[in-house]
């Protein structure tokens, strides 16, 4: 928006041009715009009684006339005041009576049957939320911010289920506005991008990869076989092989004896000799 000081200390405004997707943002525009010029009162007064100034209307009718096309303006060219130009403007976006309270009743049926997405964004999925009730309100249908709020915290994915029944449990939802439910969610979306997950890493490590972290003294947060249990080879042919080459506590039995036997590279408890064969032996 470019802004230029008159001589009579009012602020000029370039005012946006409608076209045919963006009538609700025009009219928020405009309404703004005009009350900048002192002059939204020629289409909307506290005082429907109240005589509106000559000037006033003009002014009005002219900020009307200047974010309009021409086809739009010779719609509107027999209108002489501000508010019958501003009316025909918005029948001709938004349709007539029954046709805008059927826009409406389509237009609340999608809102209520808005979800958010596990993927989507709170940021991205509010926008939508905010498009529709502007639009709802452009029609004339009133969207209470308590409505709002209920239907915000009950679209939800599971992962804000916990601070949304925090808010529903412990908070007035009738006062509660938007932008204080959008900032809580917010900030609980903030602190589960910042968690830290458990690390399934650990799992993908080879025997090799486990060997050489226990030389460098590497602290282990699994056990080798807790390890080999949790990939599924507790009874398989890698934690057989494990087993075999080293045994309790991962040591090499290479070099153990068997105090059964006296034969090398198992424990007595794990000899396939009774001891009553080694006593005949002997």
């Amino acid at each position: 928006m470019e802004n230029s000081k008159i001589k009579d200390g009012m602020i000029g405004l370039t005012y946006p041009m409608l076209n045919r997707g963006n009538y609700t943002a025009w009219a928020l525009k405009m309404n703004v715009y005009m009350q900048a010029h002192g002059v939204w009162i020629a289409i909307e007064s506290d005082d429907p009684k109240l005589p509106i100034e000559d000037w006033t209307d003009k002014i009005a009718l002219a900020a009307i006339y200047q974010g309009i096309p021409e086809d739009v303006l010779l719609f509107i060219a027999e209108k002489k005041t501000a508010k019958e130009a501003w009316d025909a403007v918005k029948t001709m976006c938004l349709g007539a009576d029954h046709v805008k309270t059927a826009r409406i009743q389509t237009l609340k049926a999608e809102f209520e049957t808005l979800s958010m997405k596990d993927t989507e964004s709170l940021d991205d999925f509010c926008m939508k939320l905010n498009g529709l009730v502007t639009t709802i309100r452009a029609l004339g249908e009133e969207v209470k911010e308590a409505y709002i709020v209920k239907k915000l915290l009950r679209a939800v994915p599971t992962k804000f289920l916990q601070i949304a029944s925090t808010i529903e449990q412990f908070g007035d939802l009738e006062t509660m506005t938007v932008e204080e439910t959008v900032g809580s969610l917010k900030a609980h979306e903030e602190r589960l991008r910042g968690q830290v997950e458990p690390s399934g890493g650990q799992l993908l490590l080879t025997e090799e990869e486990w060997s050489k972290r226990e030389r460098d003294d590497t602290k282990l947060l699994l056990t080798r076989e807790e390890w080999l249990k949790r990939l599924g080879k507790g009874d398989g042919s890698s934690g057989s092989k494990f087993r075999r080459d080293f045994g309790r506590g991962g040591r090499d039995k290479t070099k153990v004896r068997c105090f059964n036997c006296q034969g090398y590279g198992h424990y007595a408890a794990d000899c396939k000799k009774s001891r009553r064969e080694r006593e005949n032996k002997e």
